[in-house]
């Protein structure tokens, strides 16, 4: 495991503001950076990847330089249109409806939050995922 410093303090503050908003998340280290899960299921990883170092998320990513990276979940349909808008979308190295995300210094935390959302309730039992708004 990796050192959760590697992800810059403003991004996470953030990422801790939105999944507060999901009932029932919790934060714990991952194997690399952060992440905030719903009863054993990930909504959410945030991590900085390396170039060669990060292996088959910074080919994902096509990375030349280290970048925030976070891997959320999409519903298919919009799997399809985040990962074929590319930039600063890809499909994540490992799983099913897994989208990356280079997070940018200029990033829309809106978007961020409803795309998390969209996570949380892909993952969440449908009780909790209906105490959404």
């Amino acid at each position: 495991m990796t050192d959760r410093a590697d992800v810059p303090p403003e991004v996470l503050a953030a990422l801790r503001g939105i999944c507060a908003g999901l009932p029932e998340s919790y934060e714990e280290p991952a194997w690399v950076g952060t992440r905030w899960r719903i009863r054993q299921r990930t909504v959410l990883h945030v991590f900085t990847a390396h170039p060669g170092s990060t292996g088959a998320f910074s080919r994902a990513a096509e990375l030349t330089e280290p970048a925030v990276v976070m891997t959320f979940r999409a519903q298919a349909e919009e799997f399809d249109s985040l990962v074929g808008a590319g930039y600063p979308f890809f499909r994540a190295a490992w799983g099913t409806q897994v989208v990356g995300m280079i997070i940018e210094p200029d990033a829309d935390w809106t978007e961020i939050k409803e795309l998390l959302t969209e996570s949380y309730r892909e993952l969440a039992p449908a009780k909790l995922a209906r105490l959404l708004p």
